[in-house]
């Protein structure tokens, strides 16, 4: 591994002698390599992204939250990491796994090292290692948990252990450590035509951005903010966001809330977690995938008009299909999979998507659905 240098605004700090790390996998397979970030240990689920681009918008997307990325891409870090590419101001991500080690940043938007970055926010990861191989044992076997360690001295059975004693994303909420603390305005805008009330479970800056270029306002609101205050606020519609962990476990508090919101003719749009807790809160259900999807390149068939939209997504729960009620519709589903990837409401004002129409990063293929959330407030108002 080269000694990295990188300077104190981002460019040129020497890196000290390189540490080794080790990965441990819940199958005991180890990957030893070298430490890049934080200096510490950690466990989550060990999945793949198979982006190209946006490894900033990636590692600091909430719905990361107990999650370590393996990055199928060999190259990341090479652009640097800049002020305007975070998802959130305070990444979840447990650690990333990466093939190459990171290069020099050579971007005219860089202002720190990924390296540094990673540091920052306290975020642990291994480098010069077989990424391939990780993806390999994820396709074949599911979603594996992981002990990664960026410390010096670290025994493997310790490693071993933690993967054992941890429970694992199924029956997790998470989302109640990545909402936000209290509602607050997103842009406050007096002129704006709609009111928008977002339920943060994990929600992206750039969702926010997307709904806000509608000429909307945006109160944003914590994941368990009762259907009462919500519905005292007066919006014209409602968004439920994307987030971490089991939406059955996040559903205890968040299913009675939208069905309260559901009761008062209120539109509704889901995306990613949201999507799965309008699902639950319409009576189907939600299991955890073999797999999961997460990449910038998933193409998903529009079954209103035959299209097919190249989309970014970011999930490892679905909707069963046996599961879906009479009065709700399949929209959109995988074409790689066939897994459920849209559903609306056969006489109400309800939708929702599992994947990410915001796309940061990805194609914008899928954009229109914001539009669409618009002018459905437009009918209902």
């Amino acid at each position: 591994m080269s000694n990295i240098k990188v300077s104190k605004n981002g460019q040129k700090v020497s890196r000290p002698i390189p540490i080794p790390a080790t990965l441990v996998l819940e199958n005991n397979k180890i990957f030893n390599g070298i430490a890049i970030g934080a200096r510490k240990t950690v466990v989550g689920e060990v999945c793949f992204n198979t982006s190209m681009t946006g490894y900033q918008e990636i590692i600091s997307d909430p719905s990361y939250a107990g999650q370590i990325i393996n990055f199928t891409f060999p190259h990341i870090g090479n652009v640097g990491t800049n002020l305007s590419d975070n998802e959130t101001l305070k990444p979840y991500t447990k650690g990333v796994i990466i093939n190459c080690d990171i290069s020099n940043p050579s971007n005219f938007r860089s202002i720190q090292h990924l390296d540094e970055w990673l540091k920052t926010h306290e975020i642990p990861g291994i480098c010069n290692v077989d990424t391939r191989d990780i993806t390999n044992l994820i396709r074949d076997f599911g979603a594996l948990k992981g002990s990664l360690s960026t410390l010096s001295k670290v025994k493997i059975n310790d490693l071993k252990k933690i993967n054992k004693d941890w429970s694992g994303l199924n029956g997790l909420d998470l989302a109640k450590e990545v909402t936000c603390a209290k509602p607050f305005k997103f842009n406050k805008n007096t002129k704006a035509k709609y009111k928008i009330v977002a339920i943060d479970y994990g929600i992206k800056l750039n969702i926010l951005n997307s709904l806000a270029q509608l000429n909307a306002e945006i109160t944003v609101v914590p994941a368990s903010t009762a259907a009462e205050e919500i519905i005292k606020m007066k919006p014209d519609g409602v968004f439920l966001s994307n987030g971490p962990g089991d939406p059955k476990a996040t559903g205890k508090y968040a299913i009675p809330i939208v069905k309260k919101l559901i009761e008062k003719n209120i539109p509704l749009f889901g995306i990613c977690l949201g999507h799965q807790i309008i699902a639950l809160a319409l009576g189907a259900k939600t299991k955890k995938m073999f797999l999961g999807h997460r990449g910038a390149n998933h193409p998903v068939k529009n079954l209103n008009n035959g299209l097919v939209e190249i989309t970014s997504q970011n999930h490892g729960f679905e909707v069963t299909k046996k599961s879906i009620p009479s009065s709700v519709k399949v929209t959109h589903v995988s074409l790689f999979d066939g897994c459920i990837e849209g559903l609306k409401h056969k006489t109400k004002k309800i939708f929702s998507v599992q994947y990410h129409p915001e796309s940061s990063p990805g194609p914008h293929d899928s954009h229109y659905l914001f539009n669409e959330f618009i002018e459905m407030i437009k009918g209902k108002k």
